[in-house]
């Protein structure tokens, strides 16, 4: 095992080059798998390892209180399928009063709010102490945190046990206690404790005594079901029936765990598809090359191999000699990889799980992705290595030495005899009839260039529809700047006129073209237990720039605008009814469009909407579209000048999802270019050094060292023409696959403008990537086969 480790050392230091490229081909793949799996692995295990820990609720039913009795709910709990059951719990709804509300929006985007934590305020410049809670709230009578089947989190205080006390579900970071809930006809209500349901079954939970005071109207039930019922959405379907069937009445509505999951992981699986894809490219890229760099190495090692076999080495321990030249690059790219990769997971981990409502996930990459990329990448580098390693097991010590490294005699004659009939110059003709003098290799360098291609195609496409997809989000060129109304309770001066008077002062401002007052509002929707987030828009929406991806924008009264997350988790469709509960309020709404982006629980309407079943309420934000050059600075500064109470944020111009897709699709693409280029790197390496002979020959005739150029260029060119030819319908056909599974997983739709990227101008500048990165990497050892001289090539003959 000595001397085998030896040879292998010596061969290392030998081919520095060939090693390099083996190594940061590794490394790369290495980088990209690392990152898919650990986003793969977060996309659903956190999420099932606390729903396990805290008994999570498959189902959460709520059914009419004068439909169904509390006996008859609980006998559900003995039905064949079930598992385990909680409740029956009395269920209500509380609207809170609308003084000051707000929802906290984040600049207006309309693609994120602060709902769900029954707690506002949480900008910058809040002052510590109780909060005012804000919004409809689901609240469930519950004697304590546990039992069979939601075993509620408390995060901090404690549970309420007396008539006059509150638990609030916890969204983000809200920990303040002695917050007074005034119900409107009811109650005072102190918050005594936080807490987090991974099933989401309520927003607030009071003792069983306080619940009648609230004047429950349904009741909540929680169920567990046994084995596979609960693996999909029809079947936790056909579960909830089998349990239900018995009663006089069905559940008025119905929430599936499966639901919430993919809330959770919405956005960890849109990243996924297209790092796998990545991930698998480069993985490809890698067999290839090295099962070349190593078939490389047998052929040009011929000699070497015989007097290995001559010493005394076996077959096998040849085989193992070229196998540890290998694995060793192999395996520091592979650990380089690994560790880069789990550092570059970090940040994007950290942005994929922000703000999706739960204090219960550990989110991080598991030990056994780490496992699996130690192990895995070097098994795989063996086996790229093994097959042309064997063909050194079967050559005989005599055959090794007396063999020339130079290809046998007529290999691509007839091709080359056909190119010195064409009117080419003698430069490239000959340089186009090399490659098929090893048509082994020069397969393995094809494909190397068409998956380079193929990442550059992909990547493009990629880059083009996130780009449109950020700028149609940010709304760039159509809002430029939000200005948010003061909030008096967070210590800020109200405006000094109402709502009418501010929309009036900031239209007439110098710079201003259009004005769009917005209202959002946390709002229940009839036969849904959780609130959803309304924003209510009055004046120029027309302007906004909002993109629909089908049906229209709202033209009148009685009209909302959903997002198809939205749609998609109330099996919901454009042409459909909602209705909007407030209070004592209500009022309908036909869906009729589909907004390209959003969240799950967020709608957009119209003013008139809103004033049907609301009509006291104000604007709390304004969004500005300026005339062309107009300074937003200036802008902010007269806003401030003529209302202290307003506050203007400038609208960035910048999506981060977008930002993260596109930079991460650059720096891939770069890395396995790059490495495609560094196979064909290998390729001229390994034609010129078996070549020495030839070259010698050609100058003797006369050839110039641009011409010796020329020619080594000229047979990679060609490979990188064909390459691109065959690389950019690949791509697109990635892009085919990867672009709808990423929206999909979003909650995302495009519209068609967004995804038609392929147009002729970009195909023949994709066609020509090829023939660069072939270029790029037959540049360098095409120079130093210029410079060979005649007299070294006989030196060394």
């Amino acid at each position: 095992m000595s001397a085998v480790w030896h040879a292998s050392r010596a061969a290392v230091r030998r081919r520095r080059l060939q090693t390099a490229v083996i190594g940061l081909v590794v490394f790369a793949s290495t980088v990209a798998i690392v990152v898919a799996l650990g986003l793969l692995e977060a996309a659903s295990a956190p999420f099932d390892r606390a729903f396990a820990q805290q008994r999570g609720a498959h189902v959460v039913a709520s059914f009419d209180r004068a439909g169904v009795s509390d006996a008859q709910l609980a006998a559900t709990a003995r039905r064949p399928g079930v598992e385990a059951a909680a409740g029956p719990f009395a269920q209500a709804v509380i609207t809170l009063p609308d003084t000051d509300t707000d929802t906290d929006t984040d600049t207006g985007t309309g693609t994120d709010t602060g709902t769900g934590t029954g707690a506002a305020g949480q900008g910058s410049g809040t002052p510590a102490g109780p909060r005012t809670v804000t919004g409809p709230l689901t609240v469930v009578g519950r004697a304590g945190p546990g039992g069979p089947v939601d075993r509620v989190r408390l995060l901090t205080g404690r549970w309420a046990t007396r008539p006059g006390e509150i638990v609030l579900h916890a969204q983000g970071a809200e920990r303040d206690l002695g917050t007074v809930i005034s119900v409107p006809g009811g109650p005072e209500l102190t918050v005594v404790g936080w807490a987090s349901s991974l099933s989401r079954s309520a927003r607030g939970w009071v003792s069983p005594d306080q619940i009648a005071a609230l004047h429950p109207a349904t009741t909540q039930m929680l169920y567990r079901f046994t084995g596979p019922s609960s693996s999909t959405d029809r079947r936790i379907e056909k579960a909830l029936a089998s349990a239900t069937a018995d009663l006089p009445a069905s559940p008025l509505a119905s929430q599936s765990y499966l639901t919430i999951k993919r809330d959770v992981g919405r956005t960890a699986s849109a990243y996924v598809p297209f790092l796998l894809a990545f991930g698998v490219l480069g993985l490809v890229v890698a067999v290839l090359i090295v099962a070349n760099v190593v078939s490389g190495a047998v052929v040009a090692g011929l000699r070497h191999i015989g007097v290995l076999k001559a010493l005394g080495f076996t077959p096998n321990q040849v085989v193992s000699v070229y196998l540890v030249m290998v694995l060793v690059p192999g395996a520091v790219g592979c650990v380089t990889g690994t560790v880069l990769g789990g550092v570059a997971a970090q940040p994007l981990l950290k942005n994929v799980f922000m703000g999706i409502g739960t204090q219960d996930l550990a989110v991080g990459i598991s030990p056994w992705v780490y496992g699996v990329t130690l192990l895995g990448m070097p098994v795989l580098v063996g086996l790229a290595a093994l097959v042309p390693a064997l063909r050194a097991h079967r050559l005989s010590a005599a055959r090794a030495i007396s063999a020339g490294s130079a290809p046998r005699a007529g290999r691509g004659r007839r091709v080359q005899r056909a190119l010195a009939g064409t009117r080419l110059p003698r430069p490239v003709s000959l340089g186009l009839g090399l490659p098929f003098a090893r048509p082994g290799r020069t397969a393995l360098t094809l494909a190397a260039v068409v998956l380079g291609v193929t990442t550059v195609t992909l990547a493009t496409g990629l880059s083009s529809t996130m780009a449109a997809y950020g700028e149609a989000v940010q709304r760039v060129g159509y809002v430029h700047t939000v200005v948010h109304v003061g909030k008096p309770r967070f210590g800020e001066p109200a405006p000094k006129q109402g709502d009418a008077g501010t929309e009036a002062l900031l239209r007439s401002l110098p710079g201003t073209v259009h004005v769009t007052a917005d209202a959002w509002i946390d709002v229940n929707l009839a036969g849904y237990t959780e609130t959803v987030g309304c924003q209510f828009f009055r004046g120029d929406s027309g302007t906004l720039g909002e993109t629909v991806a089908r049906g229209r924008w709202l033209e009148g009264p009685g009209e909302v605008v959903a997002p198809p997350a939205f749609l998609s988790k109330r099996g919901l469709d454009v042409g459909d009814r909602v209705t909007f509960t407030l209070g004592g309020g209500k009022a309908s709404a036909t869906i009729v469009g589909e907004s390209m982006a959003g969240m799950p629980d967020q709608l957009q309407s119209n003013w008139e909407t809103l004033t049907a079943f609301a009509p006291d309420r104000e604007a709390n934000q304004y969004e500005i579209r300026l005339a062309p050059g107009t300074d937003v600075g200036a802008y902010h500064a007269a806003v401030r000048a003529a209302d202290p109470g307003l506050y203007p944020v400038a609208l960035s111009e910048t999506n981060s999802d977008a930002v993260i897709i596109i930079g991460s699709a650059s720096a891939l693409t770069v890395l396995l270019a790059t490495v495609a280029a560094l196979g064909v790197f290998n390729t001229v390496l390994l034609n010129t050094r078996e070549r020495r002979r030839d070259l010698g020959t050609l100058k003797s005739l006369g050839m110039t060292p641009r011409q010796v150029s020329v020619m080594v260029v000229a047979s990679m060119a060609a490979l990188g023409a064909v390459g691109g030819l065959l690389g950019i319908p690949a791509g697109i056909g990635a892009y085919g696959l990867i672009m709808p599974a990423m929206t999909d997983a979003a909650g995302v739709s495009l519209p068609a403008s967004m995804t038609d990227v392929w147009h002729a101008p970009a195909l023949a500048l994709l066609a020509l990537t090829g023939v660069v990165i072939a270029a790029l990497g037959a540049l360098v050892p095409a120079r130093s086969a210029a410079r060979l001289t005649i007299a070294k090539v006989l030196h060394n003959e």
